[in-house]
């Protein structure tokens, strides 16, 4: 059951998830014992277990683990709920990520800019390879093995757009084959 929630706590909702989207380094789950503070401790709009459960809820839903903030918004204040916690915390993070985008791109000429470029696409694909070696590692056999060598090659030596390719990993992965 949701509580009745004021439009003036709602705005406040909304500067609270505001202020935690700058501090959420590493992802929104990061700052989740501060929403549990606000929500459950200090506006009492949730409960434990309700908290709990959005967070659970969430993590087990294909799509971004951000969703678990959408979740406890609907719970504390519906759609309303909703809206102000996913816009308050997306919104500072989304502005600051475009805003260094457009501010890299427009200086990617510049030697710093190259090198910082250079330094991290190493890096990117160290972390994308552990990630990948952590998954195979659980899973047995080698058909996922061979897929990923044959998307990779097929990515590198032609034309064709890597969402074919993840679409068609995932027919595959559908049919049971992998």
């Amino acid at each position: 059951m949701m509580a009745a929630i004021l439009s003036s706590e709602l705005m406040a909702l909304f500067g609270h998830f505001l202020l935690l989207s700058l501090l959420a380094i590493g992802g929104a789950i990061t700052v989740a014992p501060d929403m549990h503070r606000i929500l459950v401790g200090e506006m009492g709009v949730l409960d434990d277990a309700q908290f709990s459960s959005s967070i659970a809820i969430a993590q087990a839903a294909p799509g971004p683990n951000v969703l678990f903030v959408a979740v406890m918004g609907y719970q504390a204040a519906g759609l309303a709920g909703a809206a102000a916690t996913m816009f308050g915390i997306m919104l500072p993070s989304t502005t600051l990520a475009l805003a260094a985008a457009r501010w890299g791109h427009a200086r990617r000429e510049w030697r710093a800019i190259r090198a910082f470029k250079a330094g991290m696409a190493p890096l990117v694909i160290a972390l994308m390879f552990s990630t990948s070696w952590i998954l195979t590692a659980q899973t047995p056999g080698w058909k996922h093995v061979l897929l990923t060598v044959a998307a990779a090659l097929l990515v590198w030596r032609t034309r064709i757009h890597l969402l074919w390719l993840i679409g068609a990993g995932a027919v595959v992965g559908a049919m049971g084959w992998v």
